[in-house]
């Protein structure tokens, strides 16, 4: 099952992407809620839903047509991981770290498909960092490697973009990683059970005006979706509609010589195979 989240009448609405065409859920099963969030913390059976969606008359819009919303506009806690893959944390001089490096975005900081993301005008170290994302279906506290996954409900993309200089004002990175319109986030959700468990093996890419500027495969990250999990229900208590963002491969812009920032004008896209593409434009704030 593929969902979107996507403007209609000034609201959000919930999605269900049938190949090129989108069924307005709540339209076709109005027991259910326009929220992605809510329908995971009430327990809605969403996939019975979707079937039966997907079987009715319900008009189907096209999905190019539509104006997109970040996957889940409020979503519950934002956990993300930094230096998660070998490459990335040595091409910033650093070791594998003994320890995920956690932080947290806040929903302030999302962002839509298509729409612009906002290079701030404190700073012109405006980086990509192609994530993906893994959205929570269940409660789960002290979660096993064996049972983790049971949490999933499903995957998209996210770009974590980062203002570098703020990021590095402090030792802890939150500020340089909720500047408004700085966290892209969709344009589609995949449920757990039609990618690979934990969703690896797939190609995770950044394309920066059309150049590839990461490259790599989610089977390299150091702490892969499981094991997260479980890391994260040793102090937290995980909720339906919270999201884990899984850290970025080697091929950011501030390690390269010279640093690669995005300016205005630029686009650019996060894909990873089997879930989709996600593509903003840049544009500067005003002054």
């Amino acid at each position: 099952m593929r969902l979107t989240t996507f403007r209609h009448l000034g609201q959000d609405r919930l999605g269900l992407v049938l190949g090129a065409e989108v069924i307005d859920l709540q339209q076709a099963q109005p027991q259910l809620s326009s929220d992605l969030r809510a329908n995971l913390r009430s327990g809605v059976d969403l996939m019975a839903a979707a079937r039966a969606a997907a079987a009715s008359s319900a008009p189907r819009l096209p999905l190019a047509g539509l104006e997109l919303s970040p996957l889940l506009p409020e979503p519950g806690k934002i956990i993300c991981l930094g230096l998660n893959y070998f490459d990335h944390a040595k091409e910033g001089g650093r070791d594998k770290p003994e320890y995920p490096w956690f932080f947290m975005r806040t929903a302030s900081s999302l962002l839509a498909p298509g729409a612009k993301a906002l290079r701030p005008k404190v700073s012109s170290r405006f980086d990509y960092e192609a994530e993906l994302a893994v959205v929570i279906g269940q409660r789960t506290k002290h979660a096993s490697l064996d049972n983790a996954l049971d949490a999933v409900f499903g995957y998209s993309c996210f770009n974590d973009m980062s203002v570098r200089d703020y990021q590095k004002k402090t030792p802890q990175w939150s500020i340089g990683k909720n500047f408004d319109r700085t966290g892209g986030f969709g344009p589609v959700l995949v449920t757990a059970d039609e990618l690979p468990a934990g969703a690896s093996e797939l190609r995770i890419q950044s394309r920066l005006n059309g150049q590839i500027m990461q490259d790599a495969n989610t089977r390299d990250m150091i702490w892969g979706v499981a094991e997260t999990i479980m890391l994260v229900t040793e102090c937290m208590t995980l909720e339906p509609g919270d999201v884990i963002i899984m850290g970025t491969p080697a091929g950011v812009g501030q390690a390269r010589t010279p640093p690669v920032w995005m300016k205005h004008g630029d686009t650019i896209e996060i894909e990873i195979d089997q879930i989709g593409v996600l593509s903003n434009l840049i544009e500067d704030e005003a002054a």
